[in-house]
């Protein structure tokens, strides 16, 4: 029950935060940058597989640990790390094989993944630890 608590807090968090940041920013700082290669929408099934699998990347690695006793700066660290790792795939593969891919997008998205996925680590460690003692989980 805990994992699914930890689960559901983390899942709902990143994808809701992430979701204003696309929301607000793709047509302010992706589309300039990438131009044609963007869709004119997005697919959201891809989508929706890559926030379900990526909240078990953040539970796993560091909100789960964070709820069971390393605490919400354990789960904020090792948060950003996780989304510096992933998103720094992402983004320097992408650099490293795309033509319109620069410098610049790669920056700006391994900032946004680091940055977004430790906020949510955290959150969801201070969210699922509350609610786990509140339901008596913890």
């Amino acid at each position: 029950m805990l994992n699914a608590l930890t689960y559901a807090v983390t899942l709902v968090l990143f994808a809701a935060i992430d979701t204003v940041w696309l929301g607000t920013m793709a047509a302010r700082i992706y589309r300039p940058l990438l131009g044609d290669i963007l869709l004119e929408s997005f697919r959201p099934g891809p989508a929706v597989i890559f926030y379900l699998f990526y909240a078990v990347g953040l539970v796993v690695f560091a909100v789960l640990p964070g709820v069971k006793g390393a605490g919400a700066g354990y789960a904020l660290l090792w948060g950003a790390l996780f989304g510096l790792f992933a998103y720094g795939t992402y983004d320097l593969t992408n650099f490293a094989t795309l033509r319109n891919w620069g410098v610049a997008i790669t920056a700006i998205d391994m900032t946004w993944g680091t940055v977004v996925s430790g906020v949510a680590a955290w959150l969801a460690t201070v969210i699922a630890s509350w609610l786990a003692r509140q339901f008596g989980l913890l």
